[in-house]
């Protein structure tokens, strides 16, 4: 093993010093302001209001709406997500959900057949599939809240974008294939996303008249989109094809302020989004298993370090799968799951010789977990997995956005936002060029049976009227001694809680730069099924055999997703990058 384990550091060592290298693109260093997202345009259109005096909210805010335009598969204003925002000035991070929320006719077994068995395309495609859009709630508040230039102004680029149209990449027109048989099953989506048919080649122009004028009208009165013409033509086209939103649910939706889930690790403060995310707590709950591992020492990659950031993921998503759900219907334990001493608890169950079958590994037991506060955790039906489900072939994502946003004064937003899968439910509302969400997949059809992404829930993310469905997303900032140190986030479903955490670590515990951090191989465990997804580059045969030995089973996957973040550097400047599996740019000046 002596030998062994030499051979693998150098091995380690050489690669590292590779992927540090020219291998990578070089981040964009020096910049005093700075925008990072999935497509040039959107980061072109945040980056114009920076230019215009803008701060980082404006930006963000203008990016969000570019987005809804050029990835319309993606993400965009017929969905929602979550924002964190860091104040330099108050030294403050603030936490927005604008999530999705279940439609008031939504009930718990609405997609479970007359024998109880989930129905999977009801919740993925059509109009059941879809929750209430949040995204342009959301915009509206934070930019209401902290915005510097007028509305009008940060949603101007977006409607040039889709009235003058722009040119697609490969990128889209894979992503209408994918979702091909859905396109052409919903009249309005197949006249704006083929042509009569047809697939769009790449370098051809996507015009989306109706949704440049949808934008329009949000310009001059966001609450058009919840109580005016655009809220009108959702309601109606649900009540034609058995969807469940009503102006009600329109006219009813906010937004909501929430405390971000914040913890230390080594000389940093990390904080991120809260429930109903998971994302924040498991990130701190796998950096606190890690602890004070002196993962540089070992080598980026070396075999004991994969193992025992694998074996973190396992626990965190076994964790999740009971205990994490919308915090306005269920007691989530957080105080106790980012506990640090509940961390040590779980870092002493981890053989560092042997990887643990997931069916060893369960959610803690309430009365374990209770101890480390005096709030009483929720008492949930386990969600173990059911094994009819536990095998099948789950959904890789490519879908959901993230973009990152630092201005001159240091102020900063990470946010992620999406419509679920690719194009949603597959479904446009007729006159708007909205692309509405399938979010409703991402609750618990049924205690057991695992989400599109292969992700397990229970009672604590079951269906209800206005209930929010639990997410992955994990938009984090990061601060040193009260100055911020990165903003960063992703998309990938099930993968971006650990994508997040393997970013963070690039970072701070392997010195790597933003271009290297976001570009280097990635490993992904979510408990079931059980196995260690890697990808294709970055480990060597002998560190894969010695994973294998010790009990992981390896899956080589494609690439998957599409992060950026923001360093800043200690004399002030700004270094940030888009990652490379996407076809993001960062801008700055």
């Amino acid at each position: 093993m002596r030998i062994l384990s030499r051979s693998i550091i150098l091995l380690s060592v050489v690669f590292y010093t590779q992927i540090a290298s020219a291998a990578f693109e070089k981040p964009l260093r020096g910049k005093r302001a700075m925008v990072v997202s999935a497509h040039p345009l959107a980061s072109d259109a945040g980056l114009e209001m920076l230019q215009k005096g803008g701060n980082a909210i404006d930006a963000a805010v203008a990016t969000t709406f570019a987005i809804s335009v050029v990835e319309p598969f993606s993400a965009g204003i017929g969905g929602g997500g979550f924002l964190l925002m860091h104040d330099s000035r108050k030294r403050t991070i603030k936490a927005l959900d604008f999530r999705e929320r279940a439609p008031l006719k939504a009930t718990k077994n609405m997609y479970l057949d007359d024998d109880g068995k989930v129905r999977r395309d009801a919740s993925i495609n059509g109009y059941l599939a879809v929750g209430t859009p949040g995204t342009v709630a959301g915009m509206y508040e934070v930019h209401r809240r902290s915005g510097k230039l007028p509305w009008k102004t940060v949603v101007a680029p977006s409607i040039k974008l889709a009235k003058d149209g722009f040119v697609v990449s490969d990128k889209f027109v894979q992503a209408v294939k994918i979702r091909k048989k859905m396109i052409a099953s919903n009249q309005p989506a197949r006249a704006i996303f083929t042509r009569n048919g047809n697939y769009f080649q790449p370098g051809e122009k996507l015009v989306q008249r109706d949704l440049g004028r949808t934008l329009q009208d949000i310009a001059g009165n966001p609450q058009s989109f919840y109580t005016g013409r655009i809220a009108r033509a959702i309601a109606s086209d649900m009540a034609k094809n058995n969807g469940l939103i009503t102006l009600e649910d329109l006219k009813s939706y906010k937004p909501i302020w929430r405390e971000p889930v914040c913890g230390n690790f080594r000389k940093a403060r990390v904080c991120s989004m809260p429930p109903p995310s998971s994302g924040g707590i498991h990130l701190l709950q796998m950096l606190n298993i890690i602890g004070d591992t002196d993962l540089k020492s070992l080598g980026w990659h070396h075999p004991d370090a994969i193992h025992l950031t694998a074996e973190a993921m396992r626990i965190a998503y076994a964790d999740r799968s009971e205990y994490l759900g919308d915090p306005d219907f269920v007691k989530v334990p957080q105080q106790q799951l980012i506990n640090p001493e509940y961390a040590k608890l779980r870092r002493q169950q981890i053989d560092m010789q042997r990887a643990k079958p997931s069916t060893e590994v369960k959610p803690i037991d309430k009365n374990i977990l209770e101890k480390f506060t005096r709030n009483e955790p929720s008492r949930l039906i386990p969600a173990y997995p059911n094994p009819k489900y536990i095998n099948k072939k789950y959904h890789e994502s490519t879908e959901t956005s993230h973009l990152t946003v630092i201005d001159e004064q240091l102020n900063a937003v990470s946010l992620t936002f999406t419509i679920n899968l690719g194009f949603g439910a597959g479904v446009v509302t007729p006159g708007t060029g909205i692309v509405l969400n399938n979010e409703m997949d991402d609750f618990s059809a049924a205690p057991g049976v695992p989400n599109a992404f292969g992700l397990l829930g229970n009672e604590a993310n079951s269906i209800a009227p206005l209930k929010t469905p639990l997410s992955s997303m994990t938009p984090t900032i990061v601060t040193e001694n009260g100055r911020l140190r990165m903003a960063v986030g992703t998309p990938g479903g099930s993968t971006i809680i650990t994508q997040v955490l393997q970013i963070i670590l690039n970072i701070l515990e392997y010195d790597m730069d933003a271009a290297a951090a976001v570009s280097a191989s990635r490993i992904h465990h979510q408990w079931f099924p059980d196995m260690l997804r890697v990808e294709p580059w970055g480990l060597d045969t002998l560190t894969l055999q010695e994973l294998e030995r010790r009990g992981h089973k390896i899956k080589q996957t494609n690439p998957w997703g599409n992060s950026n973040l923001i360093i800043v550097k200690p004399d002030g400047t700004l270094e940030g990058a888009a990652d490379p599996r996407g076809e993001g740019e960062a801008r700055g000046i």
